[in-house]
């Protein structure tokens, strides 16, 4: 081991060391002015903040877990109901008359009617069921986006093998027809990915769709690993993650799992619509960001996961094997 293996072993055996490394290297900068940013964007008090509408769905979410214990309190959540309830006041201020609420505002009062109507009456949440109310009085009555039981009893709409051949048939496609994309068709991949698995259904994540032809080029041509081929990319979308949806560091993971989770329910879709796509590695370089920057107007506490690119795939267009792992070396069971 040279010198400088000797040197990162030491400095990887403490932690001091490490914290004053990679403070002097400045790894981690940007995902810090970004969190920090994003704690401050969740925390704003202005009605159009991402981060009130990211409270109201954790906290809606929250709710659903409680309604649906085998055995259910009748009172239950009063950490964070006074909060749900304050950023449903605000975000619904404008419903009404013309004005149609948003799917999750719609969500949420669902939720909350559900919670109401089983916690009878009491002194703790009284005073939140009438505000509830008022806030609620023009909307009509509630739909069905409350807790429910799926059908089991139903075969599921896909068998396995379908299931397989179809992640056997995704791979990553470098090469496509010169061939506008349906904007129709990435919307019904979107329905898909929408459909993902999410902490507290916070989705923290956005799709930038560049389909004008300039800019998608531009945009695949940043990341590093796409020379040769970015110039055909006839769309490309930058997933965008929101850290804008959490009120500490902790989470700050979060917007690469839950973003990646919707990508790849994405990606498969695309190939049921006869479309395909690349997801390009977007490693944290400074001038990746900066020149990413210069294209999309992203905040500061937004940050991209990755890009990929989409479009009709060439039939003369080859794709590499890339083996996987065998399910031996992929699994582990208890304590093996």
């Amino acid at each position: 081991m040279g010198i400088k293996g000797k040197l990162r072993t030491k400095i990887a055996a403490s932690a001091f060391l490490a914290k004053w490394a990679t403070f002097a290297l400045g790894w981690f900068d940007r995902e810090v002015t970004a969190v920090m940013a994003g704690v401050s964007a969740h925390k704003d008090g202005s009605s159009s903040s991402d981060g009130r509408r990211a409270r109201l769905v954790r906290n809606t979410h929250r709710i659903e877990k409680g309604l649906i214990h085998r055995v259910r309190r009748s009172v239950f959540g009063m950490d964070y109901l006074p909060t749900l309830i304050t950023d449903f006041e605000i975000l619904s201020a404008n419903v009404g008359g013309c004005n149609l609420p948003e799917a999750s505002l719609v969500w949420s009062r669902d939720v909350l009617a559900e919670y109401f109507s089983g916690a009878g009456s009491d002194p703790k949440i009284d005073s939140f069921r009438v505000r509830y109310e008022r806030a609620t009085a023009t909307w009509g009555p509630p739909e069905d986006k409350r807790p429910y039981l799926r059908n089991l009893e139903a075969p599921a709409p896909v068998s396995y093998n379908n299931f397989l051949a179809l992640c056997q048939r995704r791979r990553s496609v470098r090469w496509f027809l010169d061939k506008p994309v349906s904007r129709d068709l990435l919307d019904k991949a979107l329905m898909a990915a929408r459909q993902s698995p999410s902490a507290c259904n916070r989705q923290p994540f956005f799709f930038w769709v560049a389909d004008d032809r300039a800019l998608a080029a531009k945009l695949g041509s940043i990341p590093g690993g796409t020379a040769g081929f970015a110039h055909n990319f006839p769309c490309v979308i930058a997933l965008v993650g929101d850290l804008s949806a959490y009120s500490g560091a902790h989470d700050r993971h979060v917007i690469y799992i839950d973003g990646s989770l919707a990508a790849m329910s994405f990606s498969l879709a695309l190939e049921t619509l006869g479309l395909s796509s690349c997801i390009i590695n977007w490693p944290d370089h400074s001038e990746l960001e900066d020149a990413i920057r210069a294209q999309l107007p992203l905040k500061i506490w937004q940050r991209v996961v990755f890009l990929i690119a989409v479009g009709y795939p060439d039939p003369a267009g080859k794709v590499p094997f890339s083996e996987k792992k065998s399910i031996e070396i992929l699994r582990r069971y208890n304590l093996e």
